[in-house]
């Protein structure tokens, strides 16, 4: 289902093929809302690399942790083609700075992706 103009919920389907819970869509539309933000902003499409997540999937990826905002359905990791990790986490620094998106979870993962996620405080991590 078209959550967003660029955003499908089959994007955010867990791995083991569990699709996002239709129950949760108002918190998938508030995250896809904060994407599109970002995707305006660097001028390029997103790529979502890892939405929604159940418990049992989540348990088996090394060094997730226990209660990822993946299983909460309001966290994402993902890439954009053309910036580093470390310069789409500083975009998305700027935009919450700016009020343009909500305050969260902000993970820079290596050269690979980020995680954002609208957790209700300011927690972030990564290199």
């Amino acid at each position: 289902m078209k959550i967003t103009p660029h955003f499908d919920s089959i994007e955010f389907k867990c791995k083991d093929g569990t699709l996002y819970p239709t129950a949760w869509y108002p918190r998938l539309h508030r995250l896809c809302d904060a994407l599109e933000v970002i995707r305006e902003t660097v001028g390029k499409p997103i790529r979502i690399i890892s939405g929604f997540r159940t418990r049992r999937y989540n348990a088996t990826i090394k060094g997730a942790a226990k209660d990822s905002r993946h299983i909460q359905g309001d966290g994402a990791d993902f890439s954009v083609e053309g910036f580093t990790s470390r310069q789409l986490a500083e975009v998305i620094e700027g935009l919450i700075r700016e009020k343009k998106i909500p305050e969260g979870g902000l993970g820079i993962y290596g050269d690979s992706h980020v995680h954002y996620d609208q957790r209700p405080y300011k927690a972030r991590w990564g290199k």
